[in-house]
C-alpha cells in the first residue's frame, strides 16, 4: 500500500495567523486542527507541515528563533499523541532586500516542499492532500500531483457546505476542518 501524507500548511491552520507568528505566546490553535490530524493518524497518513515563513527573510525573526518554535509546536501536537513526520519551511522572499532574497523551488505555490517530502519519506503524492489556507497552498497541491488540495477558510457562507468543490476550480473548499475527514 502506498505511503500517503496529509501536507498542512502552519499558519492558518495548524495556528491562528496573527501575522509572523514565532514564539509560544503569539500562539493560538486553529479550531479542529488536532481533531483532524489525529483523525488523519488513524488512518495511516503522515502528518508533514510545509510553510512558506518569509518573516526569516524579512528579518522578524531568525531561523534559530523559527526552529525552536517549529520544535516547541511539535512537542505539543506529541504531547496529545499526535506526530509529524517532519516540518519543511522556506526562507524565502523574492521581494525582500538579504540574504534570503531568491525565487526558489520550495516556496509555494511552487511544489519543492512537497516534492522534497515525497522523496524525503516514500510518500505517494497521488494518493496525498494538502490541507492550507491560501490559494498558494492549493496551487502547490495541483502542481505535485496531489490526490485533493484543500482550501481551508474559517468564514462559511450562507447556505454553503463545510466542504464543496467549485467546477471553476480544481481543489476543495471548506469551512471546518473536521469536514476534510470525508476525504481521508
Amino acid at each position: 500500500m502506498p505511503r500517503k501524507a496529509l501536507f498542512l500548511d502552519r499558519d492558518g491552520i495548524i495556528n491562528v495567523n496573527h501575522g509572523y507568528v514565532h514564539q509560544p505566546a503569539q500562539f493560538e490553535w486553529v479550531p479542529g486542527i488536532r481533531s483532524l490530524l489525529k483523525a488523519a493518524q488513524r488512518k495511516h497518513y503522515t502528518l508533514v507541515i510545509v510553510t512558506n515563513q518569509s518573516g526569516v527573510a524579512r528579518g522578524y525573526y531568525s531561523a534559530e528563533q523559527y526552529q525552536a518554535f517549529e520544535r516547541w509546536i511539535e512537542h505539543q501536537l506529541w504531547r496529545e499523541g499526535i506526530v509529524i513526520q517532519h516540518t519543511y519551511h522556506c526562507p524565502h522572499h523574492p521581494k525582500v532586500n538579504g540574504p534570503n532574497r531568491r525565487s526558489c523551488a520550495c516556496r509555494k505555490p511552487r511544489p519543492g516542499m512537497l516534492i522534497k517530502a515525497a522523496r524525503d519519506f516514500d510518500i505517494s503524492l497521488k494518493h496525498s492532500l494538502m490541507v492550507g489556507d491560501s490559494r498558494s497552498d492549493a496551487e502547490a497541491a495541483l502542481r505535485a500531483g496531489l490526490k485533493h488540495g484543500i482550501l481551508f477558510r474559517a468564514q462559511r457562507r450562507l447556505a454553503m457546505p463545510a466542504l464543496y468543490r467549485s467546477r471553476l476550480q480544481p481543489y476543495y473548499h471548506c469551512s471546518e476542518l473536521s469536514a476534510i475527514t470525508a476525504l481521508l
